[in-house]
Parts: structure tokens; sequence; C-alpha cells
């Protein structure tokens, strides 16, 4: 989920130079750049909608976050991008958008979009990035496509925290957000999760923690601080309850699985010992292919500019999730 101030700054301006220029082409999953990729699969039309971050231009030279969707058929060519969102001018924070979703909701699109600023409002730790105004919030529109528009003008996370990578759940009847609380505030990240409104306008109540980053087996001890990135919930064949989450193992970035004791989403929740994936890539998410494939989408490797889209074929085996083959 994480960028390098250096490295988005490149990124920002081919992206707001693409934008000016309109430009749109077909692209193979190898040559298109892309962090967090989220992927929906419209059964009907035949389309694979993938969503990542991308600015655009603004007047006098600023730039606002935004995001934009790529089209595909087969998961190997994409057409786009076509820009779906773009941050309303006199929203809370304007800045680089992270790890967009779209889940579709009682027959209407909704866009869960981690915002950012470089406003600092607490003193930096020495060696860590700054501490800056960072939270999700949800926006709606009527198709995939969008454009997705705003609730209000403020996070869904709550404004003191810097919170990223918002998910959506919905447990007999109820909608959740589950989302990470930032380990530069934290220190040893945690994963939370919020009751929504009926109509995802805003949260019901203050959050619950679910778990800290170093509660995983497989985060290398003594560190000084772990991360939590890139949750996903998922429900198994059995009825187990899974959240697919990222964070750093001892091989680089990595995504592991937790388990709800009580198949609750307010859990309690226990690790499973290893990850799923540790090859250096992650903020997965899951989805089915036409063909009724289970499929992980991530982004690997985890930095460099060199990050792209992977989809691995996974198996639910009823008790847990494991890796089967790289999609064909």
């Amino acid at each position: 989920m994480k960028i390098s101030l250096i490295l988005f700054a490149g990124l920002l301006s081919a992206t707001s130079v693409s934008q000016v220029c309109g430009q749109s082409r077909r692209l193979a999953a190898g040559d298109l750049y892309i962090r967090d990729p989220f992927v929906v699969a419209d059964a009907q039309k035949g389309i694979y909608y993938m969503y990542g971050s991308r600015s655009q231009a603004g007047r006098e030279g600023e730039t606002r976050g935004g995001v934009a969707v790529y089209k595909s058929r087969d998961l190997k060519t994409w057409e786009g991008p076509q820009q779906v969102f773009t941050v309303p001018e006199d929203n809370w924070i304007t800045g680089a958008v992270w790890a967009p979703e779209v889940h579709r909701y009682n027959g209407r699109c909704y866009l869960f979009a981690t915002l950012n600023s470089d406003i600092e409002w607490k003193k930096k730790q020495a060696g860590w990035p700054a501490y800056t105004f960072r939270g999700t919030q949800i926006f709606h529109a009527d198709t995939p496509e969008g454009p997705f528009l705003p609730f209000d003008r403020v996070p869904h996370t709550p404004p003191d925290w810097m919170a990223l990578d918002g998910t959506l759940w919905v447990e007999d009847g109820t909608p959740w957000m589950v989302f990470c609380h930032e380990w530069i505030q934290m220190t040893d990240g945690t994963m939370e999760a919020v009751q929504l409104k009926p109509d995802l306008s805003a949260p019901a109540g203050r959050p619950l923690r679910l778990f800290c980053a170093s509660s995983a087996p497989w985060a290398p001890e003594g560190r000084e601080s772990y991360v939590t990135d890139g949750c996903f919930i998922y429900r198994t064949r059995s009825g187990k309850l899974l959240m697919i989450w990222s964070g750093f193992s001892d091989k680089g970035y990595a995504i592991g699985i937790a388990e709800s004791v009580t198949g609750k989403i307010t859990g309690p929740w226990k690790q499973q010992p290893e990850p799923l994936f540790n090859q250096d890539g992650g903020h997965g998410m899951i989805f089915r292919t036409f063909d009724g494939k289970l499929c992980l989408a991530f982004h690997r490797p985890n930095g460099g500019g060199a990050e792209r889209a992977h989809f691995l074929e996974l198996e639910d085996t009823g008790e847990t999730l494991t890796v089967k083959q790289e999609l064909k």
C-alpha cells in the first residue's frame, strides 16, 4: 500500500500527463503499473473491472487524488485508464488515493478510498514516515464505472486516527467496514471493525479492535514496528470466516490469514501459523473468475516502481485457503 515520496512524485507526474492528454490504451497485465489491485467481476457484461489510484491535474498546477478503472475480458489484456473518481475540491483532504475498492451493496456501487494529505499534525519519529492526516472515506455510484460521489466531506474512520484500507463486510444484514489503524500512530498496527449505517453513509458506532499485527506467528520478533495492510474478508465453503491481510515476514511483504473463532466479524480472531504468500507481494483481495475459479489478486513486488497485478488460483479447503497455481 505504501509508496516512497520520490516514486510517488514521478508517478503522479506521469498520470497527470496521461489524464490531460486523455490517453486510453490496451495494455498487457505485465505492462500495467498498479498497487493494491481490486477486481470486480461483472458476469452479466463479461467484464473484469480493476481499480487503481490515479491523481489528476487540477487548477493552478494542483493535484487531487483520484481512482481509475481498467477493463478486461480475460485478465490478461486491459483497456484504460478511465477516471471514475476525483476527490472533491472541498473534501476534508484532497491528496492521493490509496487502495481503492468497489463493492456492490443493495443494488448500488460503493468506493472505499484511503485519502491522504501532506498535512503533518504530530511530530515525526526519526526514520519513520511523516504523521499526516489519512483515513478511509466511502463514495457511491450507480455503476462500476462511476462517477462516484461523496455522502459528505468527512472520513468514515475517526478523524484523529491514521487509518487506511477500508473494506466492506455484510453480516446478518448489517454492513461493517474493516480497516487498518496505521502503524505510524500505533507502532503495532491494528485491525479494526466499525458498524456502518444501512446506507453506508457514516459509521454507526465506534471501532472495535480485532487484532494487532504482532499477533501473527510469521511476524518477525523484535521489530521496531508492525504493519497491518490490505484486509479482505472471505467465508469458506464450510462456513469459516477468514481474513486475508498483509504485513511483513522475514521474507518481505506477505499475505497472512486470520480466522474468527466464532465465525463472526467481531471475533475473537486467531492467526494461522504460516502466511498464504510471503514472496514480497501483498495487499490481496479475492474474487471468482467467470469460469468459477477462486482467485487472489495482489501486487508484486512491493516497491521500486515495478509493481504489477498478479493472479493466483486458490483452493478453498473449507478450513483455510491454499495457493494452487498461477491463474492460467
